[in-house]
């Protein structure tokens, strides 16, 4: 079992990566978490292939269980939600020494964590990450939220989780475009901080054992996504371990996101402005952000900030995992003006995550004026919403 310790001002907690690792979860709780009661916090996807199982094996365990499951969706990423899950642990007397456990995907985790970190201002809080984006990136670094109809994320907490389970076997019952999604976030990490593990995500493409390696390069049908995604799953364990590695040790300098934390934010910016302009039932997460690394990544290139050709790497990369890089049908005064409430925001500056190359990501300050008009112009020149 990978054993990843995770050290904040907030609290000090392990990440387990295991495959196989979520049914030995049952007797792990039972030895080290005294609270009876679990609210099991799930979505309407997730509980029905995970859930009832592991509810009737914590209660073998001695576990009270009280299953809170909501509508699958960012959309659900809302008050109504959050207020659900209120009532499920005032009215099943949930006291702070209870566990809320996620078990799911981002959505899941963000907002069964800030029901904990805000029910009794504060209850015990553990993370069974079940998609990929969720084990590589939203379960790691206290980050709990919901959405508004303004924007994504603006109402939150940062508030760590007591321990992280990551079993890479539940990922199977995702869907490509599922696991694609994750890949979006593990491509970011890389292209911000390893050019190793950038190298081993479009390397692996090219492997000597496949039979025709040529025949699936930059292919994005269903078939060739399955054929890459076997490819890589005899390294998921390790990858998914390096990219937890890199995201902790940004963490660990910067818990409250008020620096170099930020370059985790590369892509989401303009990612999560599209997302909130298409009121969260069009581009995924992943998909968004794909778009918005990018977009970002032409637009420095051009102030010379970025190398030249960094771009093209981003969007050979993307193409790989079937992964977006052009937009369709975005209100261009609508996108800009969702990355006026971005939370990286102040006054009337924000600050954006971009590459230097490949592996080396950097912060830039920059007015707000002068970001929407850069944005406005590239799209506006028909170079990037074909």
């Amino acid at each position: 079992m990978e054993k990843i310790i995770v050290s904040t001002v907030g609290k000090t907690y392990p990440i387990y990566i295991e495959t196989n690792l979520f049914s030995k979860l049952p007797g792990i709780f039972k030895e080290n978490y005294s609270g009876k009661k679990i609210a099991l916090v799930s979505d309407s996807n997730v509980f029905p292939l995970y859930g009832e199982k592991f509810r009737s094996e914590l209660i073998k365990a001695g576990f009270d269980v009280v299953p809170a499951v909501f509508e699958a969706g960012e959309n659900q990423k809302n008050f109504s939600t959050l207020n659900y899950l209120y009532s499920i642990l005032a009215d099943n007397f949930f006291t702070r020494s209870d566990i809320v456990v996620a078990l799911g995907g981002g959505v899941t985790g963000d907002i069964a964590g800030l029901a904990a970190a805000t029910f009794l201002r504060g209850t015990g809080f553990i993370q069974i990450p079940t998609s990929l984006l969720a084990m590589v990136d939203s379960s790691i670094g206290g980050k709990v939220a919901v959405d508004l109809p303004q924007g994504k994320n603006l109402v939150g907490a940062f508030y760590q989780p007591d321990a992280v389970y990551t079993d890479p076997r539940l990922l199977k019952t995702l869907t490509d475009m599922q696991f694609a999604d994750g890949m979006a976030e593990l491509l970011k990490h890389g292209f911000i901080r390893s050019s190793k593990l950038y190298n081993l995500l479009t390397d692996t493409i090219a492997d000597s054992q496949a039979e025709n390696p040529t025949d699936i390069l930059y292919k994005t049908d269903s078939a060739s996504l399955s054929l890459i995604r076997n490819r890589l799953e005899p390294k998921i364990d390790y990858i998914i371990k390096e990219s937890c590695i890199i995201k902790r040790d940004i963490v660990e300098q910067d818990e409250k996101d008020n620096g170099i934390r930020q370059l985790l934010n590369f892509g989401h910016t303009i990612g999560h402005a599209i997302e909130k302009v298409q009121n969260y039932t069009g581009y995924t997460h992943g998909q968004a952000v794909s778009i918005g690394m990018y977009l970002i990544t032409l637009l420095t290139e051009a102030m010379n900030l970025t190398r030249s050709g960094e771009a093209e790497k981003i969007k050979s990369a993307l193409e790989i995992y079937g992964l977006p890089f052009t937009m369709h049908d975005i209100d261009i005064g609508a996108l800009i003006d969702a990355i006026k409430i971005d939370k990286k925001a102040r006054s009337d500056k924000i600050t954006i995550s971009y590459i230097k190359e490949i592996g080396k990501g950097e912060l830039l300050e920059l007015d707000i004026k002068d970001l929407e008009e850069k944005i406005y112009g590239l799209i506006k020149n028909n170079t990037f919403n074909t």
